[in-house]
């Protein structure tokens, strides 16, 4: 029977590698912005949440465009061909962005002008154009222009003698259509004046404060600093009158360009590369939307772009400046409400978190949880004259962290320490240089890790003199070792002393400071190596037990859902009876309930107050359910190009809390969460037959504090593990035959 169902299934296998079953990276990331941007219209959102919002949706295509746009550009000028698995050229997939990213702009103008301004001044935040000036702020803006903003102006001609200046990504600017004042020369009749227009460029300086106070009777009024400029900027060109000045935005291609095998310094090699990021081409060209054309065209042919990659906003450039209103007279209802992320109760007044860990498994949710334990981890073992040793990898961090200093502590207070700094974190790869010399100049072992790979995984080891003997603590998250994110991105710490998880913590740290080997991994997973093998075989195991009519269940949480591969493995298993429930934060290429290939594959996305950034996959049903946590999403990049670590949650207790907080409570959530269809749209998660509403973050919320309580007892033992057993988590409840709820 097994042989026949296998004959059976083998047309839709080989059907697997159809292009369309996958949808467009690209444009799903540009999906989830779409989501991003909804909440700015979202108008049960308190004010400046909704400006948050659409701050972030305009911060993330700058993100989008330097990387991501770049590098198509990039493969259609070189003539390289890189087929995604839905089969779009590079030409295919810019036009198709275009499209999208126009679209988003304008609504983007759209929220801005109609909804947000508004709302802003009726609640006495004022934010003015030059021509909307009353006498007294006119005079208020003309002395501050003069004593504060005119020195540091630097006028930028444009003319064969002076070529078009190369701008620095994403800064603002001013172009300037002058005409010559005066009359023509004596011997010429005519007394028109000079029609002849030139170009100038005025860069608006990022060292001044982009809102500039002015007097008001009625709550407070700003002027945008480039505004200011534009007014007055005829003052800049005496001899000259001004015809027109507006503002313009580049977006740079900003990726590295970094051949780490043929570079003997990779510190240096970096750093100089640094320098000349700000030449790379332009990708994007933000003009304000009432420029005239011809001034547009110079703009397009000086930077050699293609209409295009123009876009006219309406409404201030560089939005994420905006949220500063929120810093000056704004009501308590118009944020969202203040937390204090918890510390469980079980850890509230215990004397050291490494004896904590010695005794029990310990998992945080951050932030609903504090990231404060984690901090004081590092901080006592810098500091506890036991301690031997401490390695750690960093991917992103603070300026000012205080786990990096509690690291140079350490090295000064004599322990061995060994920090790999992941010099190519995108866009933070100026502050981790900064920190490597830091370290290094302190006496901390500094390494790179392996040529061609970026190490990701976040990972911790501290090695402990006990009694006769030598013992290991461990730390594994999901996020970076960054206290300011952790109150902003959710993601999941865990503690352990487990003896196998501290021989793979060693092992991986040896490998990545040395010339070790692979070794055959005990508890973990680690990419390149194993990791993308061992997730392809948890799915074909679940798949093995659904063909042999066995439960199986497969549950993951991610930012993202990319790699080919993994995708028809998940295929495979839905038509072989799997049970399937994604959630999954940003890009999804799978296609959920695609008649007899995702019909058992649901895919969900939460978007929220905080960034859902965890990584959590639980693989079977009930008692037998393995559950993990990861540093990694399911993408090529991932699984080949990185370092990352898969790793276990054993204990019973906190396999549960995974299950039902981490994960479970976001297939719940019926107010922030969309469901993916397979058209690649997303559409709204339908109430509960009873009406009840789910906010999955504002119920965490909730535990976090219920946990903090003296008295609270079922939620200590979920935060810390105990040995009561736990029952087998129910499913998601699904519509039967289907993809998608009813």
């Amino acid at each position: 029977m097994a042989e026949r169902a296998l004959k059976d299934r083998a047309p839709v296998e080989t059907s697997l590698a159809d292009r369309n079953l996958f949808i467009n990276r690209e444009l799903s990331w540009l999906a989830f912005n779409e989501r991003v941007l909804s909440e700015a219209r979202n108008a049960s959102l308190p004010l400046l949440e909704r400006l948050k919002f659409l701050a972030i949706s305009s911060g993330n295509l700058d993100e989008f465009f330097m990387v991501r746009v770049a590098a198509l550009k990039t493969q259609l000028t070189g003539g390289v061909v890189e087929l995604p698995a839905d089969g779009m050229l590079p030409a295919e997939q810019l036009q198709a962005i275009s499209e999208r990213t126009h679209q988003m702009v304008t609504e983007q103008g759209r929220i801005w002008q109609r909804e947000l301004l508004p709302l802003l001044a009726a609640n006495g935040l004022h934010l003015l154009e030059r021509n909307q000036l009353s006498a007294e702020q006119k005079l208020a803006a003309k002395a501050h222009f003069q004593s504060s903003v005119f020195p540091a102006l630097t006028p930028l001609a444009v003319d064969p003698g002076h070529p078009f200046p190369h701008l620095r990504n994403k800064s603002l600017n001013l172009v300037v259509a002058l005409r010559r004042e005066g009359r023509r020369r004596k011997r010429d009749v005519s007394t028109t004046p000079s029609t002849e227009l030139t170009m100038a460029v005025v860069q608006v300086p990022s060292v001044l404060s982009r809102l500039v106070p002015l007097p008001s009777t009625n709550g407070n009024a700003y002027l945008l600093l480039e505004e200011l400029i534009a007014a007055h900027v005829g003052e800049l060109f005496p001899g000259y009158a001004v015809d027109q000045v507006t503002a313009f935005r580049l977006t740079r291609n900003w990726d590295l360009n970094v051949d780490e095998k043929k570079s003997k310094d990779l510190l240096s090699t970096i750093q100089q590369e640094l320098r000349r990021r700000d030449r790379g081409i332009a990708v994007r060209l933000e003009i304000d939307i009432e420029t005239k054309k011809d001034l547009e065209n110079q703009l397009v042919a000086a930077l050699k772009l293609s209409p295009q990659d123009v876009y006219r906003v309406a409404g201030p450039l560089q939005l994420a400046d905006l949220t500063q209103l929120g810093d000056h007279g704004a009501r308590p209802e118009h944020r969202a409400e203040p937390f204090q992320p918890a510390v469980p109760f079980a850890l509230r007044d215990i004397d050291s978190m490494i004896e904590a860990v010695g005794k029990r498994d310990i998992l945080l949710h951050h932030p609903y949880e504090s990231f404060d334990p984690v901090v004081r981890f590092i901080e006592e073992a810098a500091d506890d004259p036991n301690v031997l040793a401490i390695k750690q990898t960093l991917y992103r961090t603070t300026g000012d962290s205080p786990i990096g200093r509690a690291l140079v502590r350490a090295s000064e207070n004599g322990k061995q320490v060994a920090v790999l700094v992941e010099l190519k974190a995108r866009l933070d790869e100026a502050n981790n240089i900064a920190w490597a010399r830091r370290m290094e100049d302190n006496g901390v072992h500094v390494v790179y890790g392996l040529i061609g790979l970026k190490t990701h995984c976040k990972v911790t080891l501290v090695v402990r003199r006990e009694g006769n003997g030598i013992r290991r603590y461990v730390h594994l998250g999901t996020g970076n070792y960054n206290p300011t994110t952790a109150r902003l991105y959710t993601d999941v710490s865990l503690f352990t002393a487990r003896q196998e998880i501290a021989d793979d913590v060693t092992a991986l740290f040896n490998l990545l400071t040395g010339y070790s080997n692979p070794p055959q991994w005990k508890r973990l997973a680690v990419a390149p190596m194993s990791l993308h093998q061992r997730v392809l075989g948890l799915i074909e195991e679940q798949a093995n037990k659904a063909k042999k009519g066995e439960p199986a269940r497969i549950v993951a949480k991610l930012n993202a859902l990319v790699d080919p591969a993994t995708i028809r493995a998940l295929y495979a298993a839905s038509q072989a009876g799997v049970d399937i429930d994604l959630l999954v934060r940003g890009i999804c290429c799978l296609r959920p309930g695609m008649p007899g290939v995702s019909e058992r594959i649901r895919v969900f996305s939460v978007v929220d107050r905080f960034l859902e950034h965890s990584r959590a996959m639980a693989f079977g049903v009930g008692d037998k359910t393995e559950v993990f946590l990861s540093s990694a999403d399911w993408m090529p990049r991932n699984f080949q190009r990185r370092i990352e670590v898969m790793f276990p949650v054993e204990e019973p207790a906190l396999k549960a809390r995974v299950l039902d907080e981490v994960m479970g409570l976001g297939f719940k959530d019926n107010v922030k969460a969309r469901q993916l269809s397979n058209d690649g749209s997303y559409v709204p998660v339908p109430l509960q037959l009873d009406g009840q509403t789910v906010r999955s973050q504002q119920v965490l919320l909730e535990l976090a504090r219920r946990g903090a309580e003296p008295k609270a007892t079922e939620p200590v033992l979920r935060h810390v593990a105990s040995p009561v057993a736990t029952a087998p988590v129910e499913p998601v409840p699904r519509t039967p035959g289907t993809g998608t709820t009813g």
